[in-house]
């Protein structure tokens, strides 16, 4: 019954984005979803417990901002249960995803998810965002409910390429969050994003650091 429901719920929602994944994408995509509803009772890697909302508030939530994905290697940190990168990482097979997080337990569900999954792409670090030492910085980074932008910049700033974005996954837009941008950061666009099926706002920020004038 899940299944069916989830395949559905996936399908049309796709559509109403206007995104086009082929079926094998579709199963992936419903895999991981099953992976992470079943990891989930020991490991508390999300809040939604809900079946008939995880299509929407996971996958579809996650989707909404490949438009804005422009990086062959992007870093996803506190990537917790997996949310945006792996669907991400699924819809984007051409490209490379690092997924970064601090928790033991959702880096091992992560490469639980990678090994299950064939994700010759990703890449999951036991880590934090400061320790982490890439060979290059990367020209783009996500996060989805991982901290204040405020932290955000300062704690990966340093991984980010002098001319990189942050897209920084929010809900209600966080006026105060963006006041509290420290020098040298500017929120460079934002974006509502439309999720079929989700209550509530939802948007992406793009910040970047702010470019001198004159």
């Amino acid at each position: 019954m899940t299944n069916s429901l989830w395949h559905g719920q996936l399908r049309d929602g796709l559509a109403e984005m206007g995104l086009s994944l082929d079926e094998e994408r579709q199963e992936k995509l419903l895999a991981f979803l099953g992976l992470l509803n079943k990891w989930n009772r020991a490991y508390n890697l999300t809040a939604v417990r809900d079946e008939r909302e995880m299509v929407s508030r996971q996958l579809l939530d996650s989707l909404s901002i490949l438009p804005w994905i422009t990086a062959e290697h992007l870093l996803d940190v506190g990537a917790g249960g997996g949310l945006p990168g792996i669907p991400l990482a699924i819809a984007l097979p051409e490209k490379r995803f690092t997924l970064l997080d601090s928790n033991g337990k959702k880096t091992r569900f992560l490469n639980q998810c990678v090994l299950e999954l064939g994700l010759d792409n990703v890449e999951v670090i036991h880590g934090r965002a400061e320790d982490c030492s890439p060979p290059e910085p990367f020209t783009q980074i996500s996060s989805r409910a991982f901290t204040a932008l405020e932290n955000l910049v300062n704690w990966c700033g340093d991984l980010l390429a002098n001319e990189g974005e942050f897209l920084a996954m929010k809900g209600q837009f966080p006026d105060d969050e963006v006041a509290a941008l420290p020098a040298g950061w500017q929120v460079k666009s934002s974006h509502p994003l439309d999720v079929p099926g989700a209550d509530g706002e939802r948007h992406l920020l793009v910040v970047a650091r702010a470019t001198i004038s004159g």
